[in-house]
């Protein structure tokens, strides 16, 4: 991965993290999602099939890990997230003590951020930052570096994905 710095001022702000549930009980629950993970429209009779289990036991699994809030949603993936097109990158931001409500407003305007995490750590936040172009993406940072309250925004641009269950 390319990594750039872009150094301003110092100090951070932390937010807690969300309480998560128990999570999967078993092997076959952790089977499940992974399927899931790949392909969320496949039926309960195809996952019961890779699975060899029945049909109903899937259906049981899936209605159980949906309230214990394991299973959260299904999604969409569109195709501009799956092809080869743009520029995808991790910035970390480091933030100035109580700027991380305005910061954090100010990404939301932003339809380039794909996702943002508060973290611990380095950084206050890590934002996944999809471009079209390196000259946006470019521009992108720039405007992040910009903003009131940002410390520091460091840039590691992702060069190929190994692993993505997104």
């Amino acid at each position: 991965m390319a990594t750039t710095t872009r150094p301003k001022k110092s100090t951070s702000t932390k937010a807690a993290a969300p309480a998560h549930s128990a999570g999967p009980r078993d092997q076959l629950d952790r089977d499940l999602l992974a399927l899931l993970q790949a392909n969320a429209r496949a039926s309960t009779a195809d996952l019961a099939r890779q699975l060899g289990t029945a049909r109903t036991t899937v259906l049981a699994r899936l209605s159980r890990l949906e309230r214990e809030g394991v299973i959260a949603g299904y999604t969409v993936r569109l195709g501009q997230d799956v092809l080869d097109h743009g520029l995808q990158a991790f910035v970390g931001i480091t933030v100035q003590p109580k700027a991380g409500r305005d910061v954090v407003r100010k990404l939301e305007r932003m339809p380039e951020v794909r996702q943002l995490c508060a973290v611990s750590g380095e950084f206050d936040y890590v934002v996944l930052l999809r471009a079209e172009s390196a000259l946006r993406m470019n521009t992108l940072l720039d405007e992040m570096g910009n903003f009131d309250g940002v410390v520091k925004t460091t840039t590691s641009v992702a060069l190929e994905w190994k692993i993505d269950r997104t």
